[in-house]
């Protein structure tokens, strides 16, 4: 009984077409922001590490570098705030997380791209 009660609820706040790309993506995030009254759309770029969770608890994780420091942010894949998710480049990856990228850096961060048809 709470099962489907959950899945009913899930099934409201789901995205009718939510963002395609996979772990290893070069991916830009445009978000929306409230400041005061006013909504603007900010830009985070960066490589998808990591994916968790299912349905409307989904969530991904993407990792760039500002200023020779590591950002990592967690966006959920169907919020209402994310406008979208937009694949710059594909990479060759065979892991399901990237956690390895985090103690590397300059050159060695770097992906092998993967080939688009």
């Amino acid at each position: 009984m709470s099962q489907e009660l959950m899945k009913l609820v899930e099934q409201s706040t789901l995205n009718e077409t939510p963002p395609e790309f996979e772990i290893g993506d070069t991916v830009d995030v445009h978000t929306k922001i409230l400041e005061g009254n006013k909504e603007r759309i900010q830009v985070f770029n960066g490589t998808v590490i990591a994916r968790s969770g299912g349905g409307s608890r989904e969530m991904f994780t993407v990792r760039r570098i500002v200023a020779g420091e590591g950002v990592e942010r967690k966006f959920p894949v169907h919020s209402p705030r994310i406008a979208k998710v937009e694949v710059k480049r594909s990479s060759v990856v065979r892991r399901a997380k990237l956690y390895f990228l985090r103690d590397r850096v300059g050159k060695a961060v770097r992906l092998k791209e993967r080939r688009r048809k």
